[in-house]
């Protein structure tokens, strides 16, 4: 029998603000290396990523910043730090090719969730992603509420 919070590709924590701060040109998925408190706090889903970056630390990728609270279940000698740096696994191939785009003017790794997949493995989707200045913002939010705007119309006639 399958528990509910185990289901595929049940998303753990989501940054709902990566699409609205930077426009996001390309996306991969990593693996994370986590503390088995932490794989059990992630399944409750009160993680954070919201203030999270991915970068570059001794040749190696890591995602800096992450908030995953302390398992309370778990006994006081047993707990992790909350916003430790991850170790983030990819392929040679994949970090040669992510360190040469954030060299670029501009560029970042953005997390924009972490998920279990579906053999319950927690993953990390990294964005690489430039900022969107604040006229860039609007002509988003713009764009957003025509297309809204339009169903609406289009919903009404027919």
């Amino acid at each position: 029998m399958a528990r509910a919070d185990s289901a595929p590709g049940r998303i753990a924590a989501q940054n709902r603000r990566a699409r609205f701060d930077y426009f996001i040109e390309d996306t991969l998925e990593a693996g994370i290396v986590l503390a088995g408190t932490e794989v059990k706090s992630l399944r409750s889903g009160r993680a954070s990523i919201n203030e999270s970056y991915a970068g570059e630390q001794n040749g190696e990728l890591f995602l800096f910043n992450a908030y995953i609270p302390e398992y309370q279940l778990a006994g006081q000698f047993f707990q992790h730090e909350v916003r430790r740096p991850r170790k983030l696994l990819v392929r040679s191939r994949q970090l040669g090719r992510l360190f040469a785009s954030i060299q670029r003017e501009g560029m970042t790794l953005v997390p924009l969730s972490i998920y279990f997949n579906d053999r319950g493995l927690a993953k990390v989707e990294l964005g690489i992603a430039k900022g969107k200045k604040k006229g860039d913002k609007r002509e988003t939010e713009k764009a957003r509420d025509w297309q809204r705007d339009k169903a609406r119309l289009m919903r009404a006639k027919g």
